[in-house]
């Protein structure tokens, strides 16, 4: 939750909060989820999951399951965070829901990462990075640069 939180403001949100529990208001259950995105002016929330499958892209019922603890919650949608994306069918629910995807590089870390979400790219590193082409670099706080290597 902590890299989505820097980016919070791309996500149309104003943070990000750690895993809690939800009542349902048509169930009435209790729902534990792993994160929970406050929209702008607190104007409702979105779920958000993070799912780490690597053999396979999320299936349906995985959307399924999703959907309905939107609707039971009345969260405004949801985000699923996950290295492979969806199945077809499973994007059908997702664009029905509105719930967003983020492809998160599997092995990411709270400094080591890469994640793309709305065709931006947002790398976070540790080490040394080698550019081959111009990159331009969107800190959280919205400043940029741009990087062009030396030839």
């Amino acid at each position: 939750m902590y890299l989505l939180d820097q980016v919070a403001a791309k996500l149309d949100l104003d943070r990000v909060e750690d895993k809690q529990k939800v009542i349902g208001e048509r169930s009435g259950t209790e729902w534990e989820i792993e994160g929970k995105g406050v929209k702008v002016g607190d104007e409702g929330f979105v779920i958000i999951e993070c799912r780490r499958y690597t053999t396979s892209k999320l299936k349906q019922e995985a959307m399924g399951g999703l959907a309905y603890r939107i609707i039971d919650t009345g969260a405004a949608g949801g985000i699923i965070v996950s290295p492979l994306g969806l199945q077809e069918s499973a994007a059908k629910v997702a664009e029905a829901e509105n719930i967003r995807t983020v492809h998160m590089d599997e092995n990411s870390t709270r400094t080591d990462y890469m994640f793309n979400f709305l065709n931006e790219v947002f790398v976070g590193v540790s080490d040394t990075v080698r550019v081959t082409e111009t990159v331009t670099i969107t800190r959280a706080d919205g400043t940029q640069e741009m990087y062009t290597p030396d030839d």
